[in-house]
Protein backbone atom coordinates (compact mmCIF):
# COMPACT_ATOMS: atom_id res chain seq x y z
CA UNK A 1 0.00 0.00 0.00
CA UNK A 2 2.85 2.44 0.55
CA UNK A 3 4.87 1.86 -2.85
CA UNK A 4 1.16 2.49 -4.50
CA UNK A 5 1.28 5.78 -2.16
CA UNK A 6 4.88 6.63 -3.25
CA UNK A 7 4.30 5.81 -6.88
CA UNK A 8 1.11 7.87 -7.19
CA UNK A 9 3.12 10.86 -5.61
CA UNK A 10 6.23 10.73 -7.06
CA UNK A 11 5.60 12.08 -10.57
CA UNK A 12 4.23 15.34 -8.12
CA UNK A 13 7.38 16.01 -7.06
CA UNK A 14 8.88 19.32 -9.42
CA UNK A 15 12.09 19.07 -10.69
CA UNK A 16 15.32 19.50 -9.34
CA UNK A 17 17.08 22.99 -9.39
CA UNK A 18 20.60 23.62 -10.35
CA UNK A 19 23.25 25.76 -8.58
CA UNK A 20 22.11 29.29 -8.00
CA UNK A 21 25.69 30.50 -8.03
CA UNK A 22 28.25 29.72 -10.76
CA UNK A 23 31.47 29.34 -8.41
CA UNK A 24 33.83 30.50 -11.67
CA UNK A 25 32.77 34.54 -10.62
CA UNK A 26 32.77 36.40 -7.61
CA UNK A 27 30.23 38.34 -8.23
CA UNK A 28 26.36 37.91 -8.99
CA UNK A 29 23.43 39.99 -10.18
CA UNK A 30 20.61 39.14 -8.35
CA UNK A 31 17.46 40.61 -10.47
CA UNK A 32 13.66 40.59 -9.11
CA UNK A 33 10.96 39.50 -11.11
CA UNK A 34 8.80 40.75 -8.64
CA UNK A 35 8.08 41.54 -4.91
CA UNK A 36 8.76 37.51 -3.78
CA UNK A 37 10.63 35.91 -7.21
CA UNK A 38 14.01 36.24 -8.40
CA UNK A 39 17.09 35.17 -9.52
CA UNK A 40 20.49 35.28 -10.22
CA UNK A 41 23.27 35.99 -13.28
CA UNK A 42 26.94 35.28 -11.82
CA UNK A 43 28.91 36.28 -14.41
CA UNK A 44 30.30 39.28 -13.00
CA UNK A 45 34.31 39.82 -12.29
CA UNK A 46 33.77 42.75 -10.38
CA UNK A 47 31.04 44.59 -8.42
CA UNK A 48 31.46 48.24 -10.78
CA UNK A 49 31.05 45.88 -13.73
CA UNK A 50 27.73 44.21 -12.16
CA UNK A 51 26.33 47.60 -10.82
CA UNK A 52 26.51 48.98 -14.57
CA UNK A 53 24.47 45.98 -15.55
CA UNK A 54 21.81 46.42 -12.68
CA UNK A 55 21.66 50.30 -12.89
CA UNK A 56 18.17 50.98 -13.51
CA UNK A 57 16.79 47.49 -13.09
CA UNK A 58 15.35 46.26 -10.17
CA UNK A 59 17.94 44.09 -9.45
CA UNK A 60 20.97 44.56 -6.77
CA UNK A 61 25.07 43.12 -6.66
CA UNK A 62 25.73 40.32 -4.23
CA UNK A 63 28.89 38.99 -3.68
CA UNK A 64 28.69 35.41 -4.75
CA UNK A 65 29.23 33.31 -1.54
CA UNK A 66 30.41 30.17 -3.74
CA UNK A 67 33.48 31.56 -5.54
CA UNK A 68 36.10 29.34 -5.48
CA UNK A 69 38.65 31.80 -6.15
CA UNK A 70 41.24 31.87 -8.81
CA UNK A 71 43.29 29.34 -9.20
CA UNK A 72 46.60 29.53 -7.12
CA UNK A 73 49.86 28.34 -8.39
CA UNK A 74 52.27 26.67 -5.83
CA UNK A 75 56.09 27.37 -5.04
CA UNK A 76 57.83 24.72 -5.84
CA UNK A 77 59.05 22.74 -2.95
CA UNK A 78 62.28 23.34 -1.24
CA UNK A 79 63.71 20.11 -0.25
CA UNK A 80 65.20 20.25 3.65
CA UNK A 81 69.31 19.64 4.06
CA UNK A 82 69.51 15.91 5.55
Amino acid sequence: MALTIFGALAPLAGPAQAQTYDPKYPVCLQIYDDMVHFYFECGYTSMAQCEASASGRSAQCVVNPYYAGPKAKRAPRKKRPT
